[in-house]
């Protein structure tokens, strides 16, 4: 059986994931009718779902089934873990930066704001909302009884079954708190996302694109890099460690949100 206080956990990280980020869009649409955030989250999204999903994630894909970059991976951890994370934030920085090309016809502060929740509520939605659909309903099977009908099902017929005892496994065994914590890092992560598009279509918009991009790539590349601090630290110390970084640079977000809105402000395009 899988306890309460995982299921709890689930559904916290499931609001947070997938209801927040579209719930945060309504509301934005809602109070700037007839500006532009339905189509400048739609574009956010396509900023992330284009280099990444589309591009990135694939050539991921094939490099890691040629045997020269497994053996690369596995002798050199820590270049390894730097390539995947300043190549996200490249891909994802070209995606804002086109996206950011689009709208500069119009690019009001709030037509930022809302392609950055879209690039980071898709990656959300995505990668953890649909993921903690599927953890709920496999919980619902787990706890029914139904789960281990179709593993024996599935081994009646003669395929492998490892992959369904893994997700039993991780769901009923799996502290609560670390089902919590995707929720808490998309959380931070989204944050993150906001600030890093903004501070792209500032720079577009106030033509300081060099800095800007500069500090978006670094930023972000510094976000992704911190999964590597699981490489040389116990679990029980490195996941404290990552989320006291990753909760700083949200705070550092949002000092920059607050900055480059009153910049914006002050030169009077926000409108």
């Amino acid at each position: 059986m899988v306890s309460i206080m995982t299921v709890v956990a689930c559904i916290i990280t499931l609001l947070i994931s997938l209801v927040l980020p579209i719930a945060i869009l309504i509301g934005l649409a809602v109070k700037n009718r007839k500006q532009g955030i339905g189509s400048a989250w739609l574009l956010g999204a396509a900023g992330f779902f284009v280099t990444q999903i589309l591009i990135r994630l694939p050539i991921l894909t094939f490099l890691q089934r040629q045997d020269w970059f497994v053996v690369l991976a596995q002798n050199n951890p820590f270049i390894y873990a730097f390539g995947l994370a300043f190549t996200a934030g490249l891909f994802e920085l070209v995606g804002r930066f086109v996206v950011a090309i689009l709208l500069e016809k119009n690019l009001t502060l709030k037509r930022s704001l809302a392609a950055g929740l879209g690039h980071g509520g898709i990656e959300a939605i995505l990668l953890i909302g649909m993921t903690y659909v599927n953890n709920l309903i496999y919980i619902v099977m787990i706890n029914s009884g139904y789960f281990d009908t179709v593993i024996a099902q599935t081994a009646g017929l003669g395929m492998d079954v490892t992959q369904l005892e893994m997700i039993r496994t991780q769901l009923v065994g799996m502290a609560p708190y670390m089902f919590l914590l995707a929720g808490y890092e998309r959380l931070l992560a989204m944050i993150g996302h906001l600030a890093m598009s903004v501070l792209v279509c500032y720079g577009v918009m106030h033509k300081k694109i060099g800095i800007c991009v500069l500090l978006c790539l670094g930023i972000h590349t510094l976000m992704d890099l911190t999964a590597g601090i699981s490489l040389v630290l116990p679990q029980n110390i490195a996941y404290p460690v990552i989320y006291v970084i990753l909760t700083v640079m949200a705070v550092v977000s949002v000092v920059i949100l607050k900055n480059i809105g009153r910049r914006w402000n002050e030169r009077g395009v926000n409108r």
